[in-house]
């Protein structure tokens, strides 16, 4: 299929536009990004969508909110437990709902960018390691694995992502620190691919992207096909086993109901997230069962 995706498209939480092959996806779904399972379909459905269009060779997924990318996975869905299950009878055999949308952005065909302005935490720092490269404004883009605090570890792939990109050291304090840390730290982990002057990202991002659609044919295949996705089932395996385990847990549930009665989901909550976490964490010490 060529030329078959139309030059613009909008889904519920995602907006996209199409311009000399290059896919800008983003991200709109207030307050503050969530990633809950309306995002996950769109995103999904998107990238199926432009999978076999070969007029598109690069996609650039951004945010309509500059202070939040995605913060995380929807807390709310713990009153939900049947929510994912659409999306989870549809996942490659071996992946938990989570890991599948990873592994659906780590294997698009088109190159994946991501453009980081604002927060980007747990399930949403996820979807930034699993595309292909990520450019953060410096000053301004943060990034961590919240899940810690929760009482859990992740389940959508940080695990082996961090494990592989960052080696096992510095994926641990990140997955185990469970704080933010800035653009420029990031680089200097390799979590992402560069951090710039914020005035300068979009340039730069867009630079990039269109240079990478006029290639000729072919070679996004080959380069995609030459430095391969790496293998990851059996650690995912041990992944989503670590998750499941914790996650039926008293702690866990205990602490992300904490978490949305602080003011989670909120912009003045989500904005300071760990520390709402540690103080229900503090709270809960000491009762029975936790």
């Amino acid at each position: 299929m060529s030329g078959a995706f139309p030059a613009a498209k909008n889904y519920p939480t995602l907006r996209v536009s199409v311009d000399r092959g290059v896919a800008n996806a983003v991200i709109d779904n207030p307050p503050v990004n969530v990633l809950d399972v309306q995002l996950m379909t769109d995103v999904l459905q998107f990238l199926k969508a432009i999978r076999d269009d070969t007029s598109v060779r690069v996609v650039v997924f951004s945010s309509a909110d500059p202070d939040f990318f995605i913060p995380h996975v929807d807390m709310t869905l713990i009153d939900e437990p049947t929510a994912f299950d659409e999306l989870a009878s549809e996942a490659p055999e071996g992946l938990n709902v989570f890991q599948a949308f990873g592994e659906a952005v780590r294997h698009q065909p088109q190159v994946t960018i991501v453009k980081l302005a604002g927060i980007a935490r747990g399930g949403g720092a996820e979807f930034v390691t699993a595309a292909d490269m990520a450019f953060a404004a410096a000053g301004e883009a943060r990034l961590g694995q919240v899940e810690a605090l929760m009482g859990i570890t992740p389940g959508g792939g940080a695990t082996q992502y961090l494990g592989r990109r960052l080696g096992r050291n510095r994926a641990l304090e990140l997955l185990l620190g469970g704080d933010l840390i800035d653009a420029e730290a990031a680089e200097r982990y390799g979590w992402i691919n560069r951090a710039l002057p914020a005035d300068e990202l979009d340039a730069f991002v867009d630079r990039l992207a269109r240079n990478i659609a006029a290639l000729p044919d072919g070679v996004i295949k080959a380069a995609k096909v030459a430095v391969p996705a790496v293998d990851l089932s059996e650690g995912f395996v041990r992944e989503h086993e670590a998750w499941a385990g914790l996650f039926v847990l008293p702690a866990a549930e205990k602490l992300i109901r904490g978490g949305l009665e602080r003011g989670a989901h909120t912009r003045e909550g989500e904005l300071r997230l760990e520390d709402l976490l540690r103080d229900s964490w503090q709270e809960l010490k000491g009762q029975p069962n936790v």
